[in-house]
């Protein structure tokens, strides 16, 4: 998988893109290992695709990355000092990103920054941190930025990747011989996905009969159908994110496939069920990080749906907000154990947290920082079954945090 899938979308290459931010690009080489702790205020960036397809995700992100300051600031900031949420637009967008990132670290001073809804995106903005030597904390979905040519001291990965979803999947819909096909957005996501699928079907003995690709963002699907029909598989793995999600899965339902084969998908996703309706949805099966459900079982979730529903008029938490609210929530518990934001301070603390602030048990892997966190599996409900408009899926089961499921350390490239 290579920058060039993405080139429709994200016109740049991120050495191009570095290049291209002009005079700044230059002081990239030149890292800052400690930040400054002068000032009254920590500044946090918070870059998200607040335009675009994934302006719905992003900006319930936003909402609970300012709920998790909002409670540290009630509660005296980080070692006196309130802290500042500085939330920007990168548009899904590389080039944009990068220059975001470069700005924040340069004019607004930040300490740290959180964001990214995208592969490429979160890729452009290690390559800034990462050089910059400032502390970023992925909450994208993402395979590569755990390997060992994309790893940064300085970054760590708190969404799930795509290993973790497709394992919790595939464990609970393939079977042994089950017939596997795949349709999936032609970028890193689409990609990481499919790959995760394929893995995890190998060691089930499922067998894989065909592969579809189709860009971002496409409105029409109709031309895939009777190739996906013509495949006749068990199960078809609808692979793409956002809007891609609700309207592929529409299609589908509208020609009939759901009456061929079971769908299901990666990585559920709360808005597009409520885009589209119970109808369309209906029996889908996907992975999760969060669901507000949790709050049944989990004390850490119901802590976190109450203070959310508190601030925002009883709406509850989506799946993608809640990585808003732990992606910044692990950065400042971080900070204050560290005393300050001082960076190799925070990168030490990090990699010894261990945190429970809305879905259980979590910790950061040492070898690349990647958050070991449960996996939900849900199933939309059917209309009947609904107790409330936001009632949405059902809990099939919840993966616990294990290292077992993500590649390993080895296989990422690191020394063993």
């Amino acid at each position: 998988m290579t920058d060039m899938k993405h080139t429709a979308f994200f016109p740049l290459s991120r050495r191009a893109t570095l290049k291209g931010l002009g005079a700044g690009a230059s002081l990239l080489a030149m890292p800052w290992v400690a930040r400054a702790q002068g000032g009254d205020t920590i500044k946090i960036g918070f870059p998200m695709p607040l335009t675009g397809p994934y302006a719905a995700e992003a900006k319930d992100q936003v909402k609970s990355a300012q709920l998790a300051v909002q409670q540290i600031n009630d509660k005296g900031g980080v070692a006196g000092r309130k802290v500042e949420l500085l939330v920007r637009d990168d548009k899904l967008n590389a080039g944009e990103a990068a220059t975001r990132a470069l700005e924040l670290i340069e004019n607004d001073k930040v300490s740290a920054i959180v964001g990214a809804l995208s592969s490429a995106i979160q890729l452009a903005t290690n390559e800034v941190t990462r050089a910059r030597g400032v502390l970023y904390i992925s909450i994208s979905q993402s395979d590569s930025i755990n390997e060992v040519k994309d790893f940064s001291k300085y970054t760590f990965h708190e969404a799930l990747n795509p290993t973790m979803t497709t394992a919790a999947v595939a464990k609970h819909t393939f079977k042994k011989g089950a017939k596997i096909a795949y349709l999936a957005a032609d970028y890193a996501y689409g990609h990481e996905m499919v790959r995760g699928f394929k893995r995890a079907g190998d060691a089930i003995g499922a067998v894989t009969v065909g592969e579809i690709l189709h860009p971002i963002g496409a409105p029409d699907y109709s031309t895939f159908i009777p190739r996906i029909s013509a495949m006749k598989p068990d199960i078809l793995c609808i692979c793409n994110f956002g809007r891609d999600q609700a309207n592929s899965i529409k299609q589908a339902v509208d020609f009939g496939l759901k009456d061929q084969m079971k769908i299901v998908v990666p990585v559920i996703l709360h808005n597009q069920r409520l885009a589209v309706g119970p109808d369309v949805f209906e029996g889908v099966i996907g992975g999760s990080n969060y669901y507000w459900g949790m709050e049944d079982t989990v004390p850490s979730a119901k802590a976190f749906n109450d203070a959310f529903r508190a601030t925002h008029g009883g709406a509850t938490p989506t799946d993608y907000g809640a990585y808003g609210y732990t992606g910044v929530m692990s950065l400042l518990l971080a900070m204050q154990a560290a005393g300050g934001t001082v960076t190799d301070k925070m990168v030490t603390s990090l990699e010894g947290l261990k945190y429970d602030v809305a879905k259980g048990s979590q910790y950061y892997r040492k070898c690349d920082h990647q958050s070991v966190q449960s996996v939900l599996v849900l199933e939309s409900k059917k209309k009947a079954e609904m107790k409330s408009d936001l009632d949405l899926f059902k809990i099939l089961a919840t993966e616990p945090a294990s290292e077992s499921v993500l590649r390993s350390c080895a296989e990422l490239g690191f020394p063993t």
